[in-house]
């Protein structure tokens, strides 16, 4: 398995874009307690649906869910779509990870996403930006690669 970072003295990832499996991330940052494991589930459905698609270039999470936060609400994630991406094409369980608010709603996810011809600055430029949080500092994000 992955050996991880450690957290920085603010509880978060070294900055960087930290690749990983879906199964890496789980165990890492999924298994702590309950709510974790909840989370958890939430992102490997949200992964699942959208992998469903076949259109994902990149599958980023960030925030409070890989960090050393012990209780975390939810999960962010932003996707990088390729170009050929069609939403109108899927069903609406596949189209609510799509829908900012729907998602919220109902998965208990933050989603965003984009099609690699919309990312501003270019795909790692679009990437790297969720490295910044509110207070204008960095953070380590993580990439998942694959499910397993």
């Amino acid at each position: 398995m992955k050996d991880w970072p450690e957290f920085d003295s603010n509880g978060d990832l070294p900055v960087g874009i930290h690749k990983a499996t879906l199964a890496e991330v789980i165990e890492h940052f999924g298994q702590s307690n309950f709510q974790r494991r909840i989370v958890a589930q939430r992102l490997i459905r949200i992964y699942d649906l959208a992998q469903s698609t076949g259109q994902v270039a990149r599958f980023i999470v960030y925030g409070s869910f890989v960090t050393a936060k012990p209780f975390p609400n939810d999960v962010d994630i932003f996707m990088l779509m390729e170009d050929t991406f069609d939403l109108y094409q899927w069903n609406d369980e596949v189209a609510v990870v799509f829908d900012h608010m729907a998602c919220q709603n109902y998965e208990g996810a933050s989603v965003f996403w984009v099609r690699k011809m919309a990312a501003i600055g270019g795909e790692q430029a679009a990437v790297e930006f969720w490295q910044t949080k509110r207070d204008d500092t960095n953070r380590g994000i993580v990439e998942v690669t694959s499910r397993d």
